[in-house]
């Protein structure tokens, strides 16, 4: 693996993290992370979407009219989410019916739409698919993260788990959404310090 693609992989795990540097994703980070497993079932649904959509477009990124380009890359997204929406609920219906209309709502992502604009519009379909493995991993395991802190703290259990003993009295708030909105302002924030003292630049595209 050559430099460029190492960098482009490791991007999206800290300095190009979607909900936190990017601030992009942030109505499924609000409100389907009340649990581990609806961050981490949403994650993994918008990491496929990504990375396949960035090889398909990056492939036909010549082939397409710019004229037309926002709605091809629409069209290829929701055909993709499409295949998403199908195989949970074929194989995962509880889950896809927490996170309800959200896997639909893939299709007009921020996150998605940007990437193709952005990166797989603009390069050969390797790092494309590269650049959409990197976003999705680093928007599963915040959203994981953010799920994880909400339903320990909010509910006292990890994955559906207990963590703490039944005298634990669990903060209802946490899985609330005004819960979410601190959660993620917290991490954000911690983020922005580390990387302050660690002297890091925000990285652009």
């Amino acid at each position: 693996m050559t430099q460029n693609l190492k960098l482009t992989l490791t991007a999206g795990l800290w300095k190009r993290v979607p909900p936190f540097r990017l601030v992009l994703g942030l109505c499924p980070a609000l409100a389907i992370t009340t649990s581990a497993v609806n961050g981490l079932g949403m994650g993994l649904a918008l990491a496929f979407v990504v990375t396949m959509s960035n090889g398909i477009i990056s492939a036909l990124r010549n082939v397409i009219p710019g004229k037309v380009r926002i709605a091809s890359y629409i069209v290829i997204i929701a055909t993709l989410v499409s295949i998403v929406e199908i195989l949970m609920k074929a194989y995962f219906f509880p889950l896809s019916e927490q996170l309800g209309i959200y896997i639909p709502l893939i299709v007009v992502n921020c996150i998605v739409l940007g990437r193709a604009e952005g990166f797989a519009s603009k390069n050969p379909p390797l790092p494309s698919m590269v650049d959409g493995v990197s976003i999705g991993l680093g928007y599963t395991i915040s959203l994981t993260l953010i799920g994880t802190i909400r339903e320990v703290l909010g509910a006292g259990s990890w994955f559906g788990h207990a963590v703490f003993h039944e005298s634990f009295e669990p903060l209802s708030f946490m899985v609330s959404a005004p819960g979410a909105f601190v959660t993620i302002g917290v991490l954000l924030g911690l983020q922005n310090l580390f990387s302050r003292w660690r002297g890091e630049k925000f990285i652009q595209g």
